[in-house]
């Protein structure tokens, strides 16, 4: 039987395939789309490397140098600040994931007096502005001498995200098949046993996202930071910038130069975190 194409039928393109002025529209909002989000970074980067009052003229032409970099590692104590804010980021995401995945996994598979108001209170606790929790927490923190310390702020940034964290990892634990704790306790594994040897390894991809969100959390976190740290040895990153900014002067050229710095941890953590998350998503639960 004949399928020839009527005369003066218009011609049908593959779904896939595009014309070129197509395609090249398309490539032009991507590349303009790039610029945009390329742009604020790079000319970051680029006030950095002009020196300390570079960033008044960026046309003029001059070159580069890394005074900005060289003045902030050796004369003041960003490296102090950096240690702290690494402490705090880095104990906020352990304690933050561990309290939200056990919660998760709690209120995903038991059934016990009050889970469901469990999670709304996280989310009703979600809806406060950071700025109203300020006076609260500083009055708690107080009674509790954790004030100007690292448990205090350490546990601050947990109560922000783990409320989230918490919501996240209950509706990936509710894709995990049941048949795996059941296997589990088959096998004789406690059921803290069952969460830990054979849940978590499956959880992966949303404990890299909680652990992504946490640690971003407390690294760029301002507002409680500059509460609760009154010692300057204790200062973390977000504090300690804000040495650079007086009433007279701001030193731009100084502020840049560390918004780069500071910028490298978090893009690394970013890589590690979707690294496992694509490696997660290419073994589900209910992989035989």
């Amino acid at each position: 039987m004949s399928t020839a194409r009527p005369a003066g039928a218009p011609k049908h393109r593959p779904r896939e395939q595009r014309s070129r002025t197509a395609s090249a529209a398309l490539h032009t909002a991507l590349v303009a789309a790039s610029l945009v989000s390329v742009f604020p970074v790079a000319f970051i980067v680029f006030v950095s490397l002009r020196g300390r009052d570079g960033w008044q003229e960026p046309t003029r032409p001059a070159g580069f140098d890394v005074s900005n970099y060289s003045h902030i590692l050796g004369e003041t104590k960003f490296l102090t600040w950096f240690g702290n804010s690494v402490i705090v980021a880095l104990g906020a995401t352990v304690l933050g994931v561990l309290i939200a995945a056990t919660a998760g996994y709690a209120v995903s598979r038991m059934r016990f007096p009050g889970h469901r108001p469990l999670m709304w209170t996280f989310l009703v606790v979600q809806m406060f502005p950071m700025a109203v929790l300020i006076v609260p927490l500083y009055n708690i923190l107080g009674d509790l001498e954790l004030l100007d310390s690292y448990t205090g702020l350490i546990v601050t940034y947990c109560s922000i995200s783990v409320p989230f964290c918490a919501w996240m990892l209950k509706g990936y634990f509710d894709t995990v098949p049941v048949e795996i704790d059941e296997a589990g306790r088959v096998d004789g594994l406690t059921p803290f046993g069952t969460f830990w040897r054979l849940i978590v390894p499956l959880a992966r991809p949303g404990l890299a996202v909680t652990g992504f969100y946490s640690f971003i959390t407390a690294w760029g976190e301002v507002a409680f930071a500059t509460q609760f740290m009154s010692s300057e040895e204790h200062y973390t990153l977000a504090v300690g910038l804000q040495t650079f900014v007086g009433q007279q002067k701001a030193e731009w050229g100084l502020m840049t130069a560390a918004a780069v710095l500071i910028t490298i941890p978090a893009a690394l953590v970013f890589f590690i975190a979707q690294r496992h998350l694509v490696a997660g998503l290419t073994a589900g639960g209910t992989k035989g």
